[in-house]
């Protein structure tokens, strides 16, 4: 009998596909034989050459498969499969870009005595092809030209020195899903659904600011795209949220997921040679694409999940400000109450300019649907907006119309249920639905947690510790900026001047901040709180600490007393942390009043029948 001993190397590559993929002819997952991978200079790429034996091509591997090469799984002599790849021309070459690839097997040596494709002049030159990246599989039917069309594409420039407004390239429109770091020009048209506020910042390496903007086009698919320093004031004022653009010119890179929540994969720093021209409204352009949960099921979600809300507006809390512990930068925050049909509320804060403008921006209990809130569990649940947060007002969707009717038709006076019952924020008062009682502290082993409790509660002043030794105050520093703001103690010197370690400076006087201690009870308990100078200004009917030190310098004792006398009994609506201390060895809860309102009788008086006619 004869034997014969089948080659079966070259079976495992598909054969001629290299030249199928020059001449673009479709070629659905080929297997290659990878004979070469090299590091490109510095940078974290890897150029291969490919081969199907009998010819080879030059490769590169998107970033995301760069952990094949470092584990030792893609080395040369290597079958993959390339399961997605796009073609890009490069110096009038066309270079595979592999996306997506399978390990087939680890060939001992290099199958066949493969040619470069272009030495065996096959198909059309390759400085024919198109400019752009192109799918070489499963290339979808092309798009009407009405979809990616560019309305502005006939306009000749205009001499207005706005930036919006020069032509752009519409025939070279692509859809998001398709751009990719090794493209040399490419133009997308889509929608601003979110802008953020410009930042700046200051350090080792410089300073300056940005802004970023997130874009949906009409396949759906988004993308962040940053602009910096010269062109960042250059664009900030002119492109808007909610405007049709076509976008040209730009660095692409990979995107860092942690931070970017767009669903490209790549993100685009635009710089000089980017080009933005306005377009007329694209109804094929979704305003923007949710994925809402409603406000009753977050009770049972997981802190920092990113969510998506819809809601009517019902309340805005007043602008206050807060200090930043990395940056010592003053934020300007707001928190807005948010009701849906599960009949449930949630806090909703806002920062920087969005907080500024909460007050105009959602005045007459809008709709609003809001993209990309982190969830806390700080007080009970509420969210926080981040910097790829989006705010559309009165959106154009259906869930609009839905939650409208019901709110218009019993919302509005339903009784709901409050997941923010022990939100932190100091500036809002908490709903009568809300509160809960002073017993509540013990009954329900409030700041044994990691993180401090809050909670609102209805009490009287019934004592108050004004008795301490050189005053209920502490002498602050006298500087309103920072980083003292007031606040900073400061320490008398020999000389009767006052010094403050913190911003190291020396001063001819005080200022003085109220710091002391009360009680508060209700009809089911009494607990001790601190209060400090901005509650206690409330509860002393706005006298200052410095007038009333003045008062006992004077000798005028009778005047204090009488002002702590008429500060008891009072009612207040009190929003106060709880958080467990080591005094000692033993554990002691501390509770601190982060506010008082003073009770609205009428209101409460109306909150009260509506609370006892749902029960009958």
């Amino acid at each position: 009998s004869i034997k014969i001993k089948l080659n079966t190397s070259h079976m495992a590559l598909t054969p001629n596909c290299i030249a199928q993929c020059l001449q673009k002819i479709e070629v659905k997952s080929p297997n290659v034989q990878v004979i070469n991978v090299k590091k490109v200079g510095t940078q974290d790429r890897y150029r291969v050459i490919l081969s199907d034996g009998t010819h080879y091509i030059q490769g590169m591997l998107a970033t995301q498969l760069n952990s094949l090469v470092t584990d030792g799984q893609l080395m040369e002599n290597t079958i993959i499969c390339l399961n997605e790849f796009i073609s890009n021309v490069v110096q009038d070459k066309t270079v595979l870009i592999v996306l997506k690839c399978a390990i087939v097997t680890n060939h001992p040596s290099k199958i066949g005595n493969p040619e470069e494709v272009y030495k065996a002049n096959i198909g059309a030159p390759a400085s024919a092809a198109a400019p752009g990246a192109q799918k070489m599989y499963n290339n979808p039917p092309p798009a009407p030209s009405s979809t990616y069309s560019n309305p502005y594409q006939n306009r000749t420039s205009s001499s207005s020195s706005s930036p919006v407004g020069r032509a752009g390239g519409a025939g070279n429109i692509i859809p998001i899903s398709q751009l990719n770091p090794y493209q040399n020009k490419w133009t997308i048209k889509g929608r601003i659904t979110n802008k953020g506020d410009m930042r700046t910042w200051n350090n080792a390496k410089g300073e300056g600011c940005l802004f970023s903007i997130d874009i949906l086009d009409a396949s759906g698919m988004d993308i962040r795209g940053t602009f910096f320093k010269e062109d960042a004031q250059k664009w900030i004022n002119v492109v808007e949220v909610d405007r049709v653009y076509t976008f040209s010119g730009g660095r692409l890179k990979v995107a860092n997921p942690q931070w970017n929540k767009c669903k490209c994969q790549h993100e685009i720093t635009f710089d000089r040679s980017t080009d933005i021209v306005l377009c007329e409204e694209d109804a094929s352009i979704q305003q923007n694409i949710f994925e809402f949960r409603q406000i009753g099921e977050l009770e049972s979600m997981e802190p920092d999940t990113i969510m998506d809300l819809i809601g009517v507006v019902t309340a805005i809390s007043p602008v206050s400000t807060i200090t930043a512990k990395k940056s010592g930068q003053e934020l300007a925050k707001c928190e807005l109450t948010v009701m849906d049909d599960s009949e449930s509320q949630i806090n909703v804060t806002l920062w920087g300019d969005k907080a500024r403008s909460a007050e105009n921006d959602y005045a007459g209990c809008p709709v609003t649907a809001f993209k990309g809130l982190k969830l806390s569990d700080y007080g009970g649940r509420s969210c926080g907006s981040i910097m790829s947060t989006a705010i559309l007002k009165s959106p154009r969707i259906p869930e609009t119309e839905r939650i409208r009717a019901w709110f218009d038709a019993r919302g509005s006076n339903a009784t709901v249920k409050n997941l923010s019952t022990g939100g932190g924020g100091a500036g809002r008062v908490e709903t009568f639905e809300g509160r809960k009682t002073v017993s509540a502290i013990k009954d329900e082993q409030l700041g044994y947690n990691e993180k401090p409790d809050w909670l609102s509660f209805k009490a009287t002043v019934s004592f108050i510790k004004k008795d301490k030794e050189g005053g209920p105050w502490y002498p602050a520093c006298p500087n309103k900026e920072e980083p003292c703001r007031n606040m900073c103690k400061v320490i008398s010197t020999s000389d009767d001047k006052w010094m403050c370690e913190k911003c190291n400076q020396q001063y001819d006087k005080c200022t003085r901040r109220y710091i002391f201690s009360l009680t508060l009870s209700d009809n089911t308990s009494t607990c001790w709180a601190s209060v400090f100078n901005d509650q206690a200004e409330v509860l002393l009917q706005g006298h200052k600490a410095d007038e009333v030190e003045e008062w006992l310098t004077n000798g005028d004792y009778n005047k204090f007393e009488e002002l702590f006398d008429d500060a008891l009994w009072g009612d207040f609506i009190v929003k106060a942390k709880v958080k467990s201390e080591q005094v000692a060895d033993e554990q002691r809860v501390k509770t601190t009043a982060y506010s008082l309102h003073p009770v609205d009788y009428v209101k409460e008086s109306k909150d009260l029948i509506k609370a006892i006619q749902a029960l009958q």
